[in-house]
């Protein structure tokens, strides 16, 4: 569990409540579950996750200049929830987020993007599953796995939601773009 699943945690006082339970145990946090099982906190109705683990690819991505011109390995680990998936009933892949198709889709973004920092490249993936995939939540970890030598990785996680705005046009292109987001962080900061 990591700092800010820890403030989590407290803050809901160890129970479920609004945060969300899995698997109907009461007093499990949403947020001591592991990264793809947690209840997206943003969204009030009950979401269906598809999740992509330990995804690896290869991209261009840094500041540095040892990071301008030479592939390195990246990794992600996706949640996308949708609204209840038909397939649960159906049995079919029209009816899902087909995770082979999300797969082909990153790849691509990885070969083509054109930012320099995870985070920039973190909002692309969300954006991309948001408006290509049809998430109404998504949970995105990205990391870069060999950047230095004395940590495992580096990286950042972010979370976002659909609005009214967002899927429903362009990538890029929506009005109020940044406006129905949510923030891993949002409400950590105590008010006064």
């Amino acid at each position: 569990m990591n700092l800010i699943d820890t403030v989590r945690l407290s803050r809901a006082g160890g129970t479920g409540g609004s945060i969300g339970t899995s698997g109907g145990t009461p007093g499990v946090a949403a947020s001591a579950l592991p990264f793809a099982f947690a209840a997206p906190e943003a969204v009030n109705a009950a979401m269906d996750i598809v999740f992509i683990e330990n995804f690896r690819g290869q991209t261009i991505i840094g500041i540095d200049e040892d990071e301008l011109h030479t592939r390195q390995p990246v990794t992600m680990n996706l949640a996308i929830g949708v609204p209840s998936l038909r397939a649960c009933q159906t049995d079919r892949i029209e009816d899902t987020v087909n995770y082979a198709a999300v797969r082909e889709a990153l790849h691509a973004l990885l070969d083509t993007h054109r930012v320099k920092l995870l985070e920039a490249l973190a909002e692309s993936v969300a954006q991309l599953l948001i408006c290509g995939f049809g998430a109404h939540w998504v949970r995105v970890q990205l990391a870069k796995p060999a950047r230095f030598d004395d940590v495992d990785a580096v990286g950042v996680m972010i979370e976002r939601r659909r609005d009214a705005g967002i899927g429903s046009r362009a990538h890029g292109h929506a009005s109020g773009y940044m406006s129905g987001y949510a923030s891993l962080g949002a409400g950590l900061v105590p008010q006064n």
